[in-house]
């Protein structure tokens, strides 16, 4: 599924033809996703956009009368087309600017959100969200923290929204696989300069894959059409058999939280 640097990519892709600009309408041919869509978005007429973000996977629009947020669930994807595109059967929801263009979102799973609030302090998707990865609050001081007394492997605890948001599956693998460190430590026992090469390692993984695009997996492409190339340089993830990079070893896999996780048996032991 996209991951934090695949939204952030297509926020930046979408932006230069969104921002400044004026919703039409929207149109919603399947309102049922993950979530039903809210019915506040179909009553939107020329409304004008204030500015575009993200929290977490989330992509924000703000308008002059509150915040459409969407998410791109396990196989969702947003392009900016011109009105007149024709329209396949997994696009299910415009929202048309007054440019000529509209940003089309497509989801063959139908996994991913269009919602409204009028209040993004009060969105109850927020409320119990961790701080950017790439933000000054997660830092190694706070990791540290979090992570007392906390049994949980390594890589779950990372993966959880409520400790830092938006380190997905695969940074998660290749941040550890950095790091030296096994998926299934607990993570009670990180000791302050571990919390601190997890927290650089994260945000240097992060940054990098944002800079090149995202990474380019079968459901996602950028808003214009080009894939993400973050993958070509993927260290462990999905690399299993194949030798460590490092020093030769098999990468093995093993599922942790019902995620398959990838790491080199001799570079991240158990300790």
């Amino acid at each position: 599924m996209p991951e934090l640097p695949e939204v952030e990519t297509a926020l930046r892709g979408v932006s230069p033809y969104l921002d400044g600009f004026t919703i039409e309408k929207i149109t919603v041919r399947q309102p049922k996703l993950r979530w039903a869509v809210s019915p506040e978005l179909v009553e939107l007429k020329n409304v004008k956009i204030l500015a575009l973000g993200r929290r977490a996977k989330y992509l924000i629009i703000h308008t002059e009368k509150g915040y459409i947020v969407g998410h791109l669930g396990m196989s969702g994807s947003v392009r900016i087309v011109p009105h007149d595109s024709p329209i396949d059967k997994h696009d299910h929801l415009d929202i048309v600017i007054n440019n000529g263009k509209l940003l089309r979102y497509n989801d063959p799973r139908r996994f991913g959100a269009w919602l409204w609030t009028e209040d993004l302090d009060e969105f109850h998707l927020f409320l119990k969200l961790g701080p950017e990865p790439l933000s000054d609050e997660f830092n190694a001081e706070y990791l540290f923290k979090k992570s007392r007394k906390k049994t949980t492997a390594l890589k779950t605890f990372l993966m959880d929204n409520a400790v830092v948001v938006g380190v997905g599956n695969i940074y998660a693998n290749e941040s550890l696989f950095l790091c030296g460190l096994h998926p299934l430590k607990s993570a009670g026992n990180l000791t302050r300069k571990q919390c601190g090469l997890i927290v650089d390692t994260i945000k240097t993984v992060l940054t990098k894959a944002i800079e090149q695009g995202g990474t380019t997996l079968k459901d996602f492409l950028q808003p214009d059409g080009r894939p993400g190339y973050f993958a070509q340089e993927l260290l462990v993830y999905s690399n299993k058999d194949k030798p460590c990079p490092k020093c030769g070893t098999k990468i093995e896999s093993l599922v942790i939280g019902q995620r398959n996780s990838y790491f080199c048996p001799h570079c991240q032991k158990k300790k």
